[in-house]
Formats: structure tokens, C-alpha cells, sequence
């Protein structure tokens, strides 16, 4: 408990066993959930896009992550910096 507390105030990274831990549970989850990487690749680049009708983000830091909510149901977790709204191009009037 205190080293994480340490690590937080210090700003060390996460050790490698818990880079190892957090990635075998996302791999566990995803195999449970039959998720391909090909999927998640699609469903990365379908977010990105229909978020980017609505604000400029970045792309590139985007994450996804699946997390088990309870044991029958999984949430999936989107994360992206916000750069601004978009305006929109053509007004309509009402």
C-alpha cells in the first residue's frame, strides 16, 4: 500500500510485473469475450471517426479498454484528450 502511495508521489512508472499483471487480465478478458485483435482494430478506428465528427481529439492517444463490470457483464472504457469542439460547417435554420 505505501509503495504505491510512494510511486504516485515520486511519479515512478508501474513496475513490470504489474505492466505483465494489467495485460494478462485485458488478455484474459478479451479471449472470455472472443474480441480479436482484428475487431478491436475496427472498432478503434470506427470511435476515432465518429468522434472526430464532433471534436478534434488525439488520435493517437486514444485507448480502449474492456473491463469486467460484474461477473456477467463486461464495460467497455473509452479515453481521449479533447482538443476542441468542431463547429459545425453548414448552420441550419430553423
Amino acid at each position: 500500500m505505501l509503495d504505491g502511495l510512494f510511486r504516485k508521489i515520486l511519479g515512478k512508472s508501474e513496475s513490470s510485473k504489474d505492466v505483465a499483471k494489467r495485460r494478462l487480465k485485458f488478455a484474459l478478458i478479451y479471449d472470455k469475450l472472443e474480441v480479436s485483435d482484428d475487431i478491436l482494430s475496427d472498432l478503434h478506428r470506427d470511435i476515432v471517426e465518429v468522434i472526430s465528427r464532433y471534436f478534434e481529439i488525439d488520435k493517437e492517444a486514444l485507448k480502449l479498454d474492456i473491463r469486467r463490470a460484474d461477473n456477467l457483464s463486461s464495460a467497455l472504457i473509452v479515453n481521449t484528450p479533447i482538443l476542441s469542439a468542431r463547429r459545425k460547417k453548414n448552420p441550419s435554420k430553423r
